[in-house]
């Protein structure tokens, strides 16, 4: 049986994820422009949460667009 390996977390666990943050928010988000699951980003449920809420807030307020379109 494998041991246990623990990911860290890419963030400190005290830092508030914001809706203003569009540099750190596109960093969690496809380029189809869905947001990336808890095992792939390695935060904390906490952080996933903020990160989800600020994502769909910042999309409400036209920061983050809800489709990123392919067109050239």
């Amino acid at each position: 049986m494998a041991p246990f390996t623990r990911h860290l977390s890419p963030l400190e666990p005290t830092h508030r994820i914001r809706y203003k943050d569009i540099e750190l928010l596109r960093s969690f988000i496809t380029d189809q422009g869905k947001i990336l699951p808890r095992r792939s980003t390695n935060l904390t449920v906490k952080q996933q949460k903020q990160l989800s809420r600020a994502v769909k807030k910042a999309r409400m307020l036209k920061l983050l667009p809800y489709i990123i379109s392919n067109e050239e």
